[in-house]
């Protein structure tokens, strides 16, 4: 049994330089976590999607569900503050399966089958499902939660499809939110990290498909930001003010609305 590593934060950035980091390559990010979940798009096609040009050749849902990425990410660059849990991964799997995943949104309640494996998942039951989120969520160590969260999203399978796609984005809340950078499989890396992930499935065993992500897929500078008079008063104000105004971004941006059980509501 190996000895427990330690997984500290490989970048250092203040919010504002992480979402600056973020956007300036969220093209980028959204093709390569539509590469890993096999939505069979270029860079270019990609970049035109999120731009809202025509793309010859590209089928109507692989448009789709670039748009959602697209949205997807726009929604978590605007709810930084809030802490994630079941709620909210439920809400990215809607807005990521909008018009192309049936029943996004809500835990599947059907048996699915993994490519490249004849390992199933058991049936997500919610009760467990949001033990298990919390039991990781109260990770102390941002990175290893970060790591955690996103393994455990893609083995456990909560949704019919888009898993990987949730799992990538709701793991980068919990990077940008704390200045580590973006977690990121570049497209070189995806074939080792598929049989890594396969490994993962078939046993359970995390340590070497976590120490992979974690010294291949975080991207990122250690970049800071200039405080202004205004950002210094912005980021004194307190959490209350900060999920009020996110939600109002959502509700005006998204069109989006949290149950109230989620601890979501205004």
């Amino acid at each position: 049994m190996r000895k427990s590593k330690i997984y500290e934060a490989k970048y250092k950035m203040d919010r504002d330089a992480n979402v600056f980091w973020a956007k300036r390559n969220i093209i980028d990010y959204i093709w390569k976590s539509a590469n890993l979940e096999g939505i069979a798009v270029t860079f270019p096609e990609t970049e035109a999607i999120y731009n809202g040009v025509s793309v010859d050749g590209c089928s109507v849902e692989d448009i789709v569900k670039i748009n959602n990425m697209k949205h997807a990410w726009q929604f978590m660059l605007d709810t930084l503050d809030y802490p994630i849990d079941y709620g909210y991964i439920c809400k990215l799997h809607q807005i990521i399966g909008a018009n192309s995943i049936y029943n996004a949104g809500y835990i599947r309640s059907v048996p699915v089958s993994m490519g490249g494996t004849k390992w199933k998942p058991e049936l997500p039951i919610e009760s467990v499902v949001k033990e298990e989120l919390n039991e990781i969520l109260n990770e102390t160590n941002a990175m290893e939660r970060a790591l955690d969260l996103s393994l455990y999203c893609m083995r456990k399978q909560m949704f019919i499809d888009g898993n990987k796609r949730v799992a990538m984005i709701a793991a980068n809340q919990v990077m940008i939110s704390n200045g580590m950078g973006v977690l990121s499989v570049a497209q070189q890396d995806i074939e080792e990290f598929g049989g890594k992930l396969i490994y993962f499935y078939e046993t359970g065993k995390k340590d070497e498909i976590k120490d992979f992500m974690y010294e291949r897929c975080v991207d990122g500078e250690n970049l800071t930001t200039d405080l202004s008079a205004s950002h210094e008063k912005k980021i004194n104000y307190s959490e209350e003010y900060y999920k009020k105004k996110s939600k109002e971004y959502a509700r005006k941006n998204h069109n989006l609305e949290f149950q109230k059980e989620d601890g979501l509501e205004l």
